[in-house]
């Protein structure tokens, strides 16, 4: 038990830098209150006592603000920030390494009893605050959800779920979104991810320059394997690359600069 809340302490003190002592942590702290007094009320739960196991999580609800059914599961490791108004339902799942914001809300779409109603998060999983993650499916992994997001669908490891209704990033695709971006002179951080009709048209410009740039090297590479070869060499010119015509001027009339 004791080894168990030294590793909770220790998570917080590793993730919050307003976190100073591990006396501040255990005495100031409503999220390591309310899994301590949740490991009471699981084991209650479990054990068949379930109207102490529901009313020790109601006195948790009382004194924390942060309500979580004796029937979840929730692992080592597990940082509640702040913590006012999350809402943890009965059949889900917590992963070690886990970090929770104030506001959210881990609930459930149907009203079978005994069916697996509530989700389920993996490993390191970031909820930002007042997202709503709602059924029985899982977050993968090291996925995160935006704050205010509204998840009604599996989360892939590693991915980002954003918006109202929440849209799949995947994690591969904004690094190749980034690394087209910085070989325009700019970050595609400062395109902001959510609804925005300005953010999806750059989103869209960034990965069509991308798709764009990675043609032409093919062809590139195709010409010179052409040019390599004694009975097309005098059909290519020498200078193809001199022949572009950029015209500045017109473009910057264009635009309005």
């Amino acid at each position: 038990m004791f080894t168990r809340l030294r590793s909770d302490i220790q998570c917080i003190l590793e993730r919050d830098p307003a976190a100073r002592t591990r006396w501040e942590v255990l005495t100031c702290y409503p999220g390591l209150h309310a899994l301590v007094l949740h490991r009471r009320a699981h084991w209650c739960w479990t054990h068949g006592f379930k109207w102490l196991g529901r009313f020790i999580s109601h006195l948790s609800r009382w004194f924390t603000g942060i309500e979580i059914h004796p029937g979840a599961k929730i692992a080592s490791c597990v940082f509640i920030d702040h913590g006012m108004g999350v809402v943890i339902g009965e059949t889900a799942e917590i992963g070690p390494g886990c970090t929770i914001y104030h506001g959210v809300t881990l609930g459930g779409t149907s009203l079978y009893k005994g069916a697996k109603r509530h989700p389920t998060l993996g490993r390191n999983v970031i909820v930002g605050a007042g997202a709503q993650v709602l059924g029985g499916f899982t977050v993968g992994d090291g996925a995160k959800v935006g704050s205010n997001a509204v998840v009604t669908k599996p989360v892939p490891a590693g991915a980002t779920a954003v918006g109202n209704p929440a849209r799949i990033i995947a994690a591969d695709s904004d690094a190749r979104r980034e690394e087209a971006a910085s070989k325009m002179g700019f970050s595609a951080y400062g395109v902001t991810q959510n609804d925005d009709p300005l953010s999806q048209a750059l989103r869209g410009l960034i990965d069509n320059a991308g798709a764009q740039e990675h043609q032409i090297a093919l062809l590139w590479q195709a010409i010179e394997k052409l040019a390599a070869t004694p009975q097309v060499h005098d059909c290519v010119p020498g200078d193809a690359a001199r022949q572009e015509n950029f015209e500045a001027d017109k473009l910057t009339a264009l635009i309005g600069k």
